[in-house]
């Protein structure tokens, strides 16, 4: 028996001896977790219930500008509640829960009063002190929510959390919604588009700091709604766009749009002296009658620009001497081969043989392409380096993304063959964008000085200006002012008397040139691709044209309608957006009917070149003579200065006498051996024979001067 217990009482001490030597090693741990790691576990213990988040900061505004806002970031708040805050006792929650069940489901329609007061009850008992009731109400939304019961007792004593956050607005829509662009949100592949995505580092500002406390269900509480760190809200961005003629250019445009049902289209306009562009408007068809800024194609679409290309290769062959505008070019019937392939004219039957500046007016392949190939078929690298020496080669480095790139390829490239030559003279095997090709004709009508289009002007913070962009010169002198003047002349006479007739009016005049273009099906060619041939429209120039406030371009892509030439389609969208400009400024009268000739500088006739120099420089003004050795000259007043333009006379064919007093005149037409008959008095308004027409000894011509034998003024001018 004694055995058994003292066997008993050992097992017993054994059992007392494993448990406490447990607890020693426990106390041990304990002490020695105090002593040595209870620094590391209480920094890992905070950094599990508390961590730093994010403060968004106010994105800038975009402005058009006047101060106009484009874009805008507008407050939206989520709200929560933390149901069980002290001062909210079960009295008073009993007491308003159904009333503000009811109210919350009045005012946001997504639940019933039940199903919130069955929520909120729920959250109670769960002792939530971050409970979600909505998020992304508007500031309208919260200022109601602010009245309902409970939630009128504030932060504290009801509980109400009020969550900030911005959200991206543009008051005018799809107004140059394409150039104003947006962010993406989609965090795994953002994407920055237009202006919103080029100044982004200075619209997003600077995030700020909160620090948060975890309390359950990975949901996080601010321990202060005081930010730790305040962020710094973006800076503003001033664009040159002015939001009347935006809304004017993207009105018309839709409307031809619509008239043709075209695929697509676009529309700039542009400040000629600084380069601003004051509107910029790109629609794609997206349904019946329904168009929308999907894609910049203004800036981004490079293609085959057709015959306003022309008016480079002309800048080109004016400047190197090799023609003339009274240069003699055949056109024959309208047909030239090369290597084969035949180049026609849109004119049927061609033109017969016409000057260099008839040929640019009635837009002739055949007439252009032979000035080109006869220039610089032996040597065709010299065409492309004049090309290149106008500087539109390159991109114009915009302060906007997405930029297409010109594509003007030289006698080294792989692709250059034969036909290359002539084919590019008529803007074919090149390729440009609209904005691109619109900065060549800006820079003629700004005499000759080529400057990159300008989207934002200012970079503003609280107000005050920061940064200034101002106007940046590409090419000083795109070429000499004596091609320049021809260069005006030429696309003023396409629309007095070539292919955009239609776009002449009586109160000011337009300079520009059509376009109509084949469109390219990538690699299938043109019209291969079970749809027929493809047509793209434009019209490219500026207004007034004898002092030039802005230009434009106007581009329609695939017309399904009959119409698809450029003055049919392109031009009635310029002229419109022209004459309504033209009638809200009036600075624009001002240009319009200011002669180019100072009030300080007596204007003077065309004559010989000797006399009208002689005349100038007796009157201290500086005189410049395109041709020295010109015999005939009609003035032209280049700011302070006079530019003595060649009048050509050729034996045979009928010399330009509109402006000529009546002595030289008819000195001019009897060298020619012509029979003169005059009405009137004064200086030509008009030539019964059209300048340039071939002509024959003892044929009689009418001159009508400026007063006829009744005093009356005459204002009727034949087309040239």
């Amino acid at each position: 028996m004694k055995e058994a217990k003292k066997s008993i009482l050992l097992r017993v001490y054994l059992v007392y001896l494993g448990i406490l030597l447990f607890a020693l090693a426990i106390m041990g741990r304990v002490v020695y977790i105090q002593s040595f790691e209870s620094s590391e576990l209480m920094e890992q213990a905070k950094k599990q219930e508390l961590s730093w988040f994010d403060v968004e900061a106010i994105r800038g505004n975009i402005c058009s500008d006047d101060g106009t806002l484009l874009a805008a970031s507008i407050p939206i708040f989520d709200i929560r509640m933390d149901v069980c805050t002290d001062s909210l006792t079960d009295e008073i929650f009993r007491k308003h829960a159904d009333s503000l069940a009811c109210r919350l489901s009045g005012l946001f329609h997504d639940r019933t009063p039940s199903q919130y007061r069955d929520e909120l009850w729920e959250a109670r008992r769960n002792g939530e002190r971050y409970y979600l009731i909505k998020r992304k109400i508007t500031y309208p939304e919260l200022k109601e929510l602010r009245t309902f019961p409970i939630f009128r007792r504030g932060k504290y004593k009801g509980g109400l959390i009020v969550i900030p956050h911005y959200q991206r607005e543009l008051p005018y829509k799809e107004l140059a919604k394409r150039t104003i662009g947006y962010e993406s949100k989609d965090e795994s592949n953002r994407v920055f588009v237009g202006l919103e995505g080029y100044f982004s580092q200075h619209l997003q500002g600077v995030t700020g700091k909160r620090l948060m406390r975890k309390v359950g269900n990975e949901e996080w509480v601010p321990v202060d709604l005081e930010n730790e760190m305040e962020p710094q809200n973006g800076d503003d961005i001033i664009t040159t766009i002015d939001i009347n003629i935006q809304d004017l250019a993207q009105r018309v445009l839709l409307k031809e749009l619509v008239s043709d049902s075209a695929d697509h289209g676009c529309v700039v306009v542009m400040e000629v002296a600084t380069g601003s562009i004051k509107a910029i408007a790109n629609l794609k068809r997206v349904g019946r009658n329904q168009y929308e800024e999907g894609y910049n194609y203004a800036v981004g679409e490079s293609t085959e620009p057709g015959s306003t290309f022309k008016l480079v290769s002309f800048l080109v062959a004016l400047e190197d001497g090799v023609v003339d505008l009274h240069t003699p070019v055949a056109t024959g019937y309208g047909e030239v081969f090369y290597s084969g392939q035949k180049m026609s004219d849109s004119h049927r039957g061609g033109y017969g043989t016409i000057t260099a500046r008839e040929v640019f007016e009635k837009s002739s392949n055949v007439g252009t392409s032979r000035i080109i190939v006869q220039a610089y078929g032996a040597r065709p690298q010299k065409f492309i380096d004049g090309i290149y020496k106008l500087g539109i080669q390159r991109q114009l480095g915009l302060q906007i993304s997405g930029e297409g790139h010109p594509n003007i390829k030289d006698t080294k490239d792989k692709l250059w063959s034969k036909l290359s030559l002539p084919w590019i003279s008529i803007g074919y095997e090149v390729a440009m964008t609209p904005l691109q090709l619109l900065t060549l004709y800006n820079a003629v009508a700004n005499n000759g000085t080529m400057v990159k289009p300008l989207l934002v002007k200012e970079i503003r913070r609280n107000g005050q200006v920061v940064k200034r962009f101002e106007p940046e010169v590409i090419n000083p002198a795109i070429c000499s002012p004596s091609t320049l003047a021809k260069a005006r002349l030429m696309l003023q006479g396409v629309v007095d008397q070539g292919t955009a007739t239609n776009l002449k009016n009586q109160l000011y005049k337009i300079a520009g040139k059509t376009g109509t273009a084949q469109i390219a099906q990538n690699n299938k060619g043109y019209g291969n691709n079970g749809n027929g041939v493809q047509y793209k429209g434009s019209f490219v120039g500026f207004f007034p044209a004898e002092n030039p406030k802005y230009s434009m371009i106007v581009v329609i892509n695939n017309p399904k309608k009959e119409r698809y030439y450029g003055a049919s389609i392109a031009g009635p969208v310029f002229k419109e957006i022209a004459d309504q400009l033209y009638a809200r400024h009036p600075e624009i009268h001002f240009a319009a009917s200011k002669d180019t000739a100072s009030p300080l500088i007596p204007s003077a006739k065309t004559g010989k070149r000797k006399d009208i120099e002689q005349l100038y420089e007796s009157l201290g003004v500086n005189v410049t003579s395109v041709n020295p050795d010109a015999s005939w000259a009609r003035p032209k007043q280049i700011q302070e200065s006079v530019l003595l333009i060649p009048e050509s006379v050729t034996k045979g064919i009928m010399p330009d006498v509109t402006g000529m007093g009546l002595k030289d005149a008819l000195y001019l037409l009897e060298q020619h051996g012509l029979r003169v008959s005059v009405k009137g008095k004064g200086s030509v308004v008009s030539q019964s024979i059209v300048p340039g027409s071939r002509i024959s000894k003892g044929v009689e011509v009418l001159i009508e001067l400026a007063v006829s034998t009744k005093g009356k003024h005459n204002e009727n001018k034949p087309e040239a």
